[in-house]
């Protein structure tokens, strides 16, 4: 995938958006390009036919037919060369290329900025803020991450010239030209405190890649690098230029003519191009002094032309506000200078009014023309509060008195206004802020959760024991005092000694609830985690000003809002060995058991979910927890997975497997059931069985894969909702807090209601996360999941020393039923021919029927015969191994891991690349033995060293076995067995090798009830033999008798995907 890139080049008149595309290249394509001007050509530069299709595909098309041109032209989209300085590593005697640039932040020694040639396309103001809007700022999907940082950053400048024009930041102007001749220009106003922080914000996070450009546009004769401008002054010019063409585009009007300066003027500002003034310089020079006067109060305030900065307005007017003294109710307005970097440098009016000359000293600050400043301030905030005017009478005004609705009035709105025009605003602390609760009028909450029995667990809805209080700038009141508050009538009131804002709706909701709530008022623990992650503020519309939990509901809430602090379970039954991190798994999902809570173990794929939760059985079996079976459902593909590791490392967990066609129905399943402490079942049979299991009363529903139930309308997700159950755990190794839909589907199985109804979750997160990336609400919403979510990822440094270099699992996969019933075919047609034969016929008899049988284990397709047509079609629920896989891709494509997949059959890794590649919506590499050597060093190289290549590359046994280094990858997956371990390790070596510095995990693909799966066995059991006996492949299995190969072919019918599942 490439990268697109822009740059804004100002200009004296306005400026322009060059656009150019950064692809990666393989290095054996990399040739110097030669010089032309004088500096190299970027090696990984689109050309204009590449960008202009990149951009369609975005569906970013722009008219990009235009001729070259040095020029920039007027309004058109042309293709130009241009200087970029981009990061390139130097080292001596060797060429130099230019790093791409996803692969800058990467540890690359000997990096330097270095002029390149490249070519874009020019985009004029108007354009380039159509451009900058269509970009997808906000997605989450990988697919959109192609827009390069510095084209991220103008496009949210861009979103702030939108918000100037929107709060009507801009004025009229006029400016002379490097010529002398006058320009006609709508400014931009940055009067307001907030902007001036922005500017400052954005100023100090400006990408460097943003000041790469070269200033000229001539392509020098030997490498030359100049930064361009400062970033202020850089932001300024695109403020002027975006503006100016936006206002002009609403105001394109004629106005009437006639022939004096201003009436030209007026004209030039309405036109879309021509922006010169024609009027003789005497009548420009009045109308020049005529604006300045007009802008006078903000003339530090404004960029006059793009090539200009804003003024450096040091000091302003400031307002103090007062509150009366005791037994009175009149507030003073007092005013100051107040320096512009430090709000609490503060010159009385006093002072200001008694300093008579043009230049003040204060605390060691120079002010210059003090009086003129603070005048110039107080005429602005007198046309904006309208009370300070009648004190602008006096003859040298210092304050004003205020009423209380006046002060009130000052404080909700004329303080925002006052500093939104660039003037200082001082207020009381305890009413400066108007976003904090704690002053407000509302409920102050003492909680704790009731006494409960031995096993009895609560749950979100349980109710709590608390006491309620009226309180009001941290003072508890009564009825009466609340009464006397309220009689007073006035919307600021006195509270030991802070004054505080008395809300009228507050008041109006502490009556109701007086009136008729207060016997009536439940909390649940659903509420106090509400309220202690700040998404609920409010009770019966009261704020609550104050909330504190006590004794066990303490415990909860610190435990839920910080994993770390519960303690790790190692259970005395489990085999084996808990890693640490899953010892805490283990605790943490023994935590939220105990109090009810629906929890989602989304651990990075190999880390041993399932484990963690065999461990979590075991507990509750020592605990005497463990009162009724529990549920699991999982994929019908790894069933046979489950039944395994329950038996290895829980085996005095009573299990039962609820598939195939003669598993138990009705009373006989419940009966069944009874006696068991897990049942283990499909997610189709949880929909095809559903009357049976919902009549069994569950201590627990367990979901490994939990995606599967994503979405929320498919019939399995509904079934699995309507079991009735005391505790829920969903299994997951995707990243669910990046699909929203999929995040309030499983949130909803879990802790049903909390997250609210669906459309309710779609207004309050989805639209507001997912289509305009709001900030707040991706906050609110990961503080609301946030407990109920451990997701700990491989990376993680605490992870990492608790991982073996290289993990080895086996994953058992049953046979489809057309699969099944082609193996058992096979087998019995070619054991009576086998029976009949012997000496070398007899051996290639046998192996011929093993590569068969290997084959139907992959998929049935590859043993059929079918046409070329047909096989491109190939479908998932014909393999139970192909099923699988796709699940584990699906998986690890979504944590950004990358994989190798091996296989025997080049047909099959032919079949296998589309079928991936439709699945996956990307690209798929297969390296096998008919691939040209140019073409596989090409692969190799772009695997290795793309950051946007591929993630999955198919590879045939021989032809990727040996001479690759491909330590990109963290997964292997043996799709076929060789039976060879040292063949399979040497595949697995192309990865875990020198340069390796990530954990790696194999897997090992065993079809359950075949051959696969006995040899297998047979291998493990005999392990320190296998190596010898196993060593040459498959010839050990030609010696055996028929009786021998027939108990070895033989299929196991219970390991076959119930049809009726399908």
């Amino acid at each position: 995938m490439a990268i697109l890139h822009g740059n804004w080049i100002p200009q004296h008149q306005g400026g322009y958006l060059f656009i150019w595309g950064e692809t990666w290249r393989p290095q054996t394509s990399l040739v110097e390009a030669g010089k032309k001007e004088g500096i190299l050509s970027h090696p990984l530069a689109m050309g204009q036919g590449e960008l202009v299709s990149f951009l369609r595909s975005h569906k970013l098309d722009l008219e990009a037919s235009a001729p070259a041109s040095k020029g920039k032209g007027k309004g058109a989209t042309r293709w130009i060369r241009h200087a970029i300085a981009s990061p390139t590593g130097i080292v001596t005697d060797k060429p130099s290329y230019p790093i791409y640039s996803p692969k800058v932040s990467e540890e690359i020694k000997d990096l330097y900025l270095y002029p390149w040639a490249v070519e874009g396309l020019c985009l004029n103001a108007t354009e380039a803020i159509k451009f900058l809007q269509a970009l997808p700022l906000s997605s989450f999907k990988a697919a959109d991450a192609y827009v390069g940082g510095e084209m991220r950053f103008w496009a949210q400048v861009c979103r702030w010239s939108l918000d100037l024009l929107a709060r009507g930041k801009f004025l009229p102007g006029v400016y002379r030209g490097t010529d002398g001749s006058a320009i006609a220009c709508w400014q931009p106003l940055l009067d307001s405190a907030v902007d001036r922080e922005r500017l400052e914000k954005f100023a100090q996070q400006m990408p460097a890649a943003c000041r790469t450009y070269q200033d000229d546009s001539q392509l020098y004769d030997c490498p030359f690098l100049d930064l361009p401008t400062a970033p202020d002054k850089l932001l300024l010019a695109f403020l002027s230029s975006t503006i100016n063409v936006q206002v002009r585009a609403w105001a394109n009007s004629t106005p009437p003519t006639t022939a004096t300066p201003t009436r030209e003027w007026l004209q030039a500002l309405s036109r879309i191009s021509d922006n010169l003034l024609q009027a003789t310089g005497e009548a420009v020079g009045r109308l020049e002094t005529a604006l300045q006067n007009w802008t006078a109060a903000v003339q530090d305030y404004i960029v006059v032309s793009p090539s200009q900065g804003l003024g450096q307005n040091l000091y302003r007017t400031c307002f103090a506000i007062h509150p009366p003294a005791s037994g009175e109710n009149t507030w003073k307005l007092d005013y100051f200078l107040q320096a512009a970097d430090d709000s609490e440098f503060l010159i009385s009016a006093s002072r200001i009014w008694n300093h008579t000359t043009a230049e003040l000293i204060h605390q060691g600050r120079r002010i210059n023309h003090p009086q003129e400043t603070f005048l110039k301030g107080l005429g602005l905030a007198a046309r904006l509060f309208a009370p300070i005017e009648p004190s602008l009478r006096e003859r040298r005004p210092q304050s004003c008195l205020l009423t209380p609705l006046q002060a009130y009035e000052f404080i909700k709105s004329a303080a925002w206004r006052l500093k939104d025009s660039g003037l200082g605003a001082i207020l009381p602390p305890s009413l400066a802020s108007h976003e904090g609760w704690a002053n407000r009028l509302g409920l102050k909450i003492q909680a704790q959760t009731p006494s409960t029995k031995k096993n009895e667990r609560l749950g979100l809805q349980s109710l709590l024991n608390f006491k309620w209080e009226l309180s009001i700038g941290g003072q508890t009141l009564s009825k009466a005092e609340f009464d006397r508050l309220v009689a007073q009538n006035t919307p600021l009131v006195e509270i030991n000694g802070e004054w505080v804002e008395l809300r009228a709706q507050d008041v109006r909701a502490a009556q109701t609830f007086f009136a008729s709530r207060k016997e009536q008022m439940e909390l649940s623990l659903e509420d106090a985690l509400r309220l202690s992650t700040g998404d609920t503020q409010t009770i019966e519309k009261l704020p609550v000003v104050s909330f504190e939990a006590s004794g066990t509901l303490e415990e909860l809430l610190s435990n839920l809002t910080n994993n770390r602090s519960i303690e790790p379970i190692i259970p005395a039954s489990f085999k084996g060995t808990l890693r640490p991190y899953q010892e805490r798994g283990v605790g943490w999902l023994s935590f939220l058991e105990q109090w009810g809570l629906g929890a989602c173990l989304a651990d990075d794929m190999g880390l041993g979910k399932s484990v963690e939760f065999i461990a979590f059985m075991l507990n509750l079996q020592e605990q005497e927890a463990l009162e009724a079976p529990v549920l699991l459902i999982a994929p019908t593909s790894v069933l046979g997975n489950w039944e395994r590791e329950v038996k290895k490392f829980g085996p005095t967990i009573k299990t039962l497997v609820h598939h195939g066609d003669k598993r138990a129905k009705g009373k006989a399943l419940a009966k069944a059931a009874k006696d068991k402490n897990l049942v283990i079942t499909s997610y189709p049979l949880v929909f095809r069985d559903a009357k049976d299991l919902q009549s069994i009363t569950w201590q627990g529903v367990v979901l490994d894969e939990a995606q599967n139930i994503k979405n929320p309308d498919a019939k399995q997700s509904k079934a699995v909702r309507e079991l009735q159950t005391n505790f829920r755990i969903a299994l997951t190794g995707t990243p669910v807090e990046n699909r929203l839909s999929e995040l309030w589907s499983i949130m909803d199985f879990l802790n049903p209601g909390y997250l609210g109804q669906r459309q309710f979750f779609q207004r309050r997160f989805g639209i507001p996360i997912e289509k305009y990336g709001d900030g707040e609400s991706l906050k609110t919403l990961r503080s609301l999941v946030q407990p109920f979510i451990l997701r700990r990822l491989k990376t993680d440094k605490e992870i990492i020393q608790d991982l073996p270099e290289k993990q080895e699992m086996t994953v058992f996969c049953p046979l489809a039923v057309e699969q099944a019933s082609l193996y058992q075919k096979i087998v019995e047609e070619s054991l009576a021919e086998i029976e009949s034969a012997d000496g070398i016929k007899r051996k290639g008899m046998i192996l011929a029927l093993i590569t068969k049988l290997k084959q139907i284990c992959n998929h049935p397709v590859l043993f059929n015969e079918k046409s070329e047509k047909e096989k491109s079609g190939i479908g998932s629920q014909q393999s139970g191994k192909l099923q699988r896989l796709d699940e584990m891709l699906e998986e690890l494509v979504a944590e950004g891991d990358r994989a190798l997949i091996f296989t025997q059959f080049a047909e099959w890794g032919k079949l296998l690349k589309p079928h991936l590649e439709k699945q996956l919506e990307q690209e798929v590499l297969f390296l096998y033995g008919s691939t040209a050597k140019k073409q596989r060093e090409e692969m190799i190289d772009r695997f290795q060293n793309d950051p946007e290549a591929p993630k999955i590359f198919i590879l045939s046994l021989k032809a990727g076995g040996v001479g690759l280094n491909l330590t990109r990858a963290t997964h292997v997956f043996h799709f076929d067995r060789w039976w060879n371990p040292a063949v399979e390790n040497q595949a697995t070596d192309r990865v875990f090798r020198i340069g390796q510095t990530r954990n790696v995990q194999v897997h090992k693909f065993v079809c359950t009830g075949t051959l696969e799966e006995k040899i297998h066995d047979l291998i493990e059991s005999k392990k320190a033999l296998a190596e010898q006996v196993v060593g040459a492949g498959e010839n050990w299995l030609t010696e055996l008798d028929t009786d021998q190969l027939r108990n070895l072919l033989l299929l196991d019918r219970s390991s076959v995907i119930d049809d009726e599942e399908k």
